[in-house]
């Protein structure tokens, strides 16, 4: 499982590189395009980034325009982070060339195959999140947020 998800990491990452956004930008902009408007803080703590690193992608995005940054309706000291025009065209793009890639992948894979794979797929999943919660509930693991 791991070389499949770093192959298709890396993959994904060549054919994105034309748009000029690393990983961790678009990690930023595709966690944005489902939760625009977000707190800095908070979406450092769902991306399990620091404070700091976060700051440097979020500027970099911001000067590449994709992003901006504006201040909270009720607490002035607060910014909250949208997308833009250009950062959800950037979505749109970015999600064509994944559904492309994922076509490539799975060329070889006939309609009764690919479903095979996505239920399988999906059971691995909710294993996962249940060690997950299993762990938060002990308290011998870490917390994320990827339900």
């Amino acid at each position: 499982m791991h070389d499949v998800s770093r192959l298709r990491r890396l993959v994904f990452d060549s054919f994105v590189e034309p748009l000029g956004v690393t990983r961790s930008q678009w990690w930023v902009i595709a966690h944005l395009s489902r939760h625009d408007g977000m707190m800095q803080s908070d979406l450092a703590n769902v991306l399990e980034l620091g404070k700091a690193a976060l700051g440097g992608l979020v500027d970099r995005l911001e000067a590449s325009g994709f992003i901006e940054r504006r201040p909270d309706g009720t607490d002035r000291r607060v910014k909250r982070i949208y997308l833009t025009p250009a950062g959800n065209g950037l979505v749109n793009q970015m999600r064509a060339m994944s559904h492309e890639m994922n076509e490539r992948i799975l060329a070889d894979l006939d309609h009764q195959h690919r479903h095979e794979l996505a239920e399988l797929l999906q059971q691995v999943k909710k294993n996962l999140l249940a060690l997950k919660r299993e762990s938060e509930a002990t308290g011998t693991g870490t917390s994320f947020d990827i339900e």
